[in-house]
C-alpha cells in the first residue's frame, strides 16, 4: 500500500506556548472570523478597528507604520494556516493556491502573532505599512494583489499522529543556516536578500494606496514540520486596508467636516471691545 501523501512542510514559530492561547491576550478580540478563526491586524500591540462594507472588512493602513498579524484557531485539533500579505506567501513570498501553500502551524486554542516577512528560520523583516511603489510586492514585481491580507484555514486530519521531522535542530548557527539560504537560488520573481531592488516606473503605481513593505528584522525562529491536512478549507478571512483618504472615497469613513468660511462670515459682528489693541502689546 502507498503511504498517505502528505501536504507541504509547514512552519511553526518556536516561543509560542500555552502562554497565548485565548483568553490570556490582551486587547480587543478579532472581528474579522469565520466561525471563530481569526484574523486582526495590530499596530503598537493593538488591535486596529474593522470596519464592514458591501461584504468586505476593511482596516485603515497607518503610512510608515508596522504592523502584526495575529491568528487563532477556536478547534482542539491543529489546523495549518495560508497566510498571505498583498497576495504573496508570508513564508516564502510564493504565489501558489492556498492548499499548496507552506504555511503557519497552530496548536489546539492557540493564538500567535506575526510580524513579518519569514526570510531565514531565525529572521524575519517587519509588515511596514508604505505606498504600492516602495511595497515589497513592487520590488518582486507582484503587484496584481496589494492591499490585501487573507488567511485560509485547513484543519489536521484525525489520524494517528505522523511522524514528525524537525528543522532546524538543537542550537543550529542561524548566521551559518542565513548564509546558506543567500546562497540558494532565489524562487522565481523574487529578489536575492541584500540586493538592490531594481525600482518600478509603472504608471499604475501610486503611492495614494497602500501596500506592505520590509521593515526592520527581528527574531522569529520557526522549525519545519509535517502535517497531514484535509483537502478542503475549514475557514478563510480576509482584510482589505487602505489609506484614510481611499477608506474615505470608497464610503467606508465619513468625510472629516470642513469649516466653510462662509459660514464664519455670517456670524460676524461689527462691534467688540472699546479701544484698538495694539499688536504685540500685553496690557
Amino acid at each position: 500500500m502507498n503511504p498517505p501523501r502528505r501536504s507541504p512542510a509547514r512552519l511553526a514559530p518556536f516561543a509560542l506556548a500555552a502562554a497565548l492561547v485565548p483568553g490570556l491576550l490582551a486587547g480587543p478580540a478579532a472581528a474579522a472570523t469565520d466561525r471563530g478563526f481569526g484574523l486582526s491586524v495590530l499596530v503598537g500591540g493593538e488591535t486596529r478597528p474593522e470596519y464592514r462594507a458591501r461584504g468586505t472588512v476593511y482596516v485603515e493602513a497607518l503610512r510608515g507604520s508596522d504592523y502584526e498579524l495575529r491568528l487563532t484557531n477556536p478547534l482542539g485539533v491543529r489546523v495549518a494556516v495560508a497566510l498571505s500579505v498583498d497576495g504573496l506567501n508570508t513564508v516564502d513570498a510564493r504565489r501558489t493556491d492556498a492548499r499548496s501553500a507552506t504555511k503557519w502551524v497552530l496548536e489546539p486554542y492557540q493564538t500567535i502573532v506575526l510580524s513579518g516577512w519569514q526570510v531565514s528560520s531565525a529572521t524575519a523583516r517587519r509588515f511596514t505599512f508604505t505606498g504600492e511603489r516602495d511595497s515589497y510586492g513592487a520590488a518582486l514585481g507582484q503587484t496584481n494583489d496589494l492591499g490585501v491580507i487573507e488567511a485560509v484555514y485547513f484543519r489536521e486530519k484525525s489520524c494517528e499522529p505522523p511522524p514528525v521531522s524537525i528543522w532546524p535542530f538543537r542550537g543550529r548557527d542561524s548566521r551559518a543556516e542565513e548564509k546558506a539560504q543567500s546562497a540558494r537560488p532565489a524562487p522565481p520573481g523574487a529578489a536575492a536578500e541584500g540586493s538592490v531592488a531594481r525600482p518600478r516606473n509603472e504608471p499604475s503605481l501610486s503611492d495614494e494606496y497602500a501596500a506592505t513593505g520590509m521593515g526592520d528584522r527581528t527574531d522569529h525562529r520557526v522549525r519545519r514540520i509535517d502535517l497531514e491536512l484535509e483537502s478542503r478549507p475549514v475557514a478563510t478571512v480576509r482584510i482589505r486596508y487602505e489609506f484614510r483618504p481611499q477608506l474615505v472615497k470608497l464610503g467606508v469613513l465619513p468625510a472629516e467636516p470642513r469649516p466653510w468660511p462662509l459660514s464664519r462670515r455670517e456670524r460676524a459682528s461689527g462691534f467688540d471691545g472699546s479701544f484698538c489693541p495694539e499688536p504685540g502689546v500685553v496690557r
